[in-house]
């Protein structure tokens, strides 16, 4: 047999080194890195967001999504890295982050940097992200010059483009199509306990639909006329209510808005509720109406609204146990169980002294024939 050459040797070599370095980043984990496919408004990484999901030996199909803007970056980095340490780290569900401009790609290897979960980043589609088309644009700055004194954001456009936003389109975006649930997380929030167990899995185990942390008052001059639409909604759409609603929590026995909400910056739903063609209808009635620019409808109230009057009491659960604070209002376990998983220390006991949360505990469902009376009643 000839001798082989040093140069066929040394061509070998190569090729075996080449094929060595090949397996080793076939077999290396960037699913959430770089092993991507780009357009123009969209990081999508290999595998369905669905796919993407295994909690516990199940297939939830969960993700955690923020809107949120690229000067946002460090306030996002900061709650994300909170999530994975009390929660994400043993889950690995997805982060979804959409904006209404394309993301920089520092923002996005900002936040490709502080977990190992798959990380989605998605553009609005500009119908979602607008006017209204049942307002003017004169009557719209009229009322943003009305109100820029009268309270938060009271002058600001772009605010009520998030509103309506989260309020009948955030659910809609390709990236949310195959999801059951969701979780709405914001930059710059802290999440003060360990959450030992899996809130979207609890959630599904126990036939709940919409759940929350806080609940305070609205701002009166924000939502003047958001109950009077609403109950010409009532009166006009009675099939989709419930046997049995919820609705006392946010208006009282003579027909009085409470104002009570949900605060939906920290929120965890099943998305089939925002799906459903009763919310739909009337998150159309609201929009005709054009409270979101007119007023400041905020989606908080709105999302309440709906899930007073179309669910049951026992479809609505507070996460007591999930100490959070949002910049206005913190709330922080009182029960020592809890407090034992958290590091607020009981001084944030916002929820405890909360009209709405003893108003929570308080009332119970009524019929649907009562709902209808309520929002018969005359204007008081």
């Amino acid at each position: 047999m000839a001798p082989v050459s040093p140069r066929f040797k040394r061509l070998l070599i190569a090729v075996i080194t080449l094929l060595g370095l090949f397996a080793v980043y076939q077999t290396f984990d960037v699913s959430s890195t770089s092993r991507s496919v780009k357009t123009p408004n969209t990081y999508i990484p290999d595998t369905p967001v669905g796919q993407n999901v295994t909690s516990s030996g199940n297939n939830l199909r969960a993700a955690l999504v923020a809107l949120v803007r690229n000067s946002e970056l460090n306030g996002m980095r900061s709650t994300v890295r909170q999530l994975e340490d009390r929660f994400n780290n043993r889950h690995n569900y997805p982060y979804i982050f959409l904006n209404d401009e394309d993301f920089t790609e520092e923002f996005k290897d900002g936040m490709r940097s502080v977990t190992k979960a798959p990380v989605y980043f998605g553009k609005l589609p500009t119908e979602h992200w607008g006017l209204s088309p049942y307002v003017t644009e004169q009557k719209v700055q009229e009322a943003l010059e009305h109100n820029r004194d009268r309270y938060l954001y009271g002058g600001s456009y772009s605010y009520r483009l998030m509103c309506r936003y989260q309020s009948g389109f955030v659910y809609k975006h390709d990236l949310l199509k195959d999801l059951d649930y969701y979780w709405r997380i914001e930059p710059d929030v802290h999440y003060y306990c360990d959450i030992p167990y899996d809130p979207f899995k609890y959630m599904k185990d126990n036939k709940l639909i919409y759940g929350y942390t806080i609940s305070p008052v609205e701002k009166a001059e924000t939502v003047e006329t958001l109950w009077e639409t609403t109950r010409k909604w009532i009166l006009e759409n009675p099939d989709y209510l419930q046997d049995k609603s919820f609705i006392h929590w946010v208006v009282n026995e003579k027909s009085v808005y409470t104002r009570c909400h949900f605060w939906s910056n920290f929120e965890i739903v099943d998305l089939s509720f925002y799906r459903s063609e009763a919310y739909e209808s009337y998150f159309q009635h609201l929009d005709r109406a054009g409270g979101f620019f007119y007023e400041r409808w905020g989606d908080a109230p709105v999302h309440s609204m709906a899930a007073s009057i179309l669910l049951r009491k026992e479809q609505i659960h507070w996460f007591e146990d999930i100490g959070y604070h949002h910049p206005g209002y913190a709330h922080c376990p009182d029960k020592p169980e809890m407090a034992a998983r958290c590091v607020c220390g009981g001084g944030s006991d916002y929820m405890y002294r909360s009209m709405c949360n003893r108003r929570f505990g308080e009332v119970g469902n009524i019929h649907k024939d009562q709902v209808l009376e309520l929002a018969a009643m005359p204007d008081k």
